[in-house]
């Protein structure tokens, strides 16, 4: 299950860092505001599944 969270939060990061790209590319603000959330949300992820492997080991 753990793989599958670090995976998630990696899908997370990368999706949002290319969101955010698009947006800045276009000059959508919305597009770039979401995609700096998802990368967020991806890092906040994959720190909670850091945390987890440090306290099991």
């Amino acid at each position: 299950m753990a793989a599958d969270e670090k995976t998630r939060a990696k899908t997370e990061q990368a999706k949002g860092k290319v969101k955010e790209t698009v947006g800045r590319a276009v000059g959508n603000e919305r597009m770039t505001a979401e995609g700096r959330a998802e990368q967020s949300k991806g890092d906040m992820r994959e720190a909670k599944e850091k945390t987890k492997d440090a306290f099991h080991r």
